[in-house]
């Protein structure tokens, strides 16, 4: 049975085997999403140095790329590390602690995947806008992302705990 809080609501009549299958299969549906989206960033990211105007950058802007191809890569690591992860202990009745790692590992992409969308804004807005207001609406939706990704799930394993 599942513990209440853990991921599921308790009763849930499953061994932990059945459970971190479970989770495993959650898991990489929620992975295939995060590592289509890092690939294309980073894969675009990635061609911006060949094109003629990135020349023509300023050394801030050139400098605000180059961490955010930085980030990119990281994110792109971190974000694949599970199905690694995955692959290297499979068959040695390691599932759960896999599970673990693989969650922790997601969670930290998405930490890096939040710095390197916020390091692209940034690098696209100052070239689009010229002006310090890209700092601003690069922090607006930095806090939009956070609501989103960390403080809204967050406020409800808060409130479930509440019950």
């Amino acid at each position: 049975m599942s513990r209440p809080g853990d991921d599921g609501p308790a009763g849930r009549d499953e061994s932990p085997k059945e459970r971190a299958d479970r989770r495993w299969a959650e898991l990489l549906q929620e992975l295939r999403v995060a590592q289509t989206g890092i690939q294309l960033l980073f894969g675009f990211l990635l061609t911006v140095v060949f094109q003629t105007r990135f020349t023509k950058l300023s050394d801030t802007d050139t400098n605000i790329y180059v961490a955010t191809v930085v980030l990119g890569a990281v994110t792109t690591g971190a974000l694949i590390a599970p199905v690694s992860f995955h692959r290297m202990v499979t068959g040695r009745q390691l599932k759960p602690e896999a599970v673990e790692w693989a969650s922790r590992l997601t969670v930290l992409g998405l930490v890096l995947l939040l710095c390197t969308m916020a390091s692209a804004l940034l690098l696209i807005l100052r070239v689009a806008l010229h002006n310090a207001v890209a700092l601003w609406i690069v922090a607006g939706l930095v806090v939009w992302f956070v609501l989103c990704w960390f403080v809204l799930p967050a406020w409800a394993l808060h409130s479930d705990n509440r019950r």
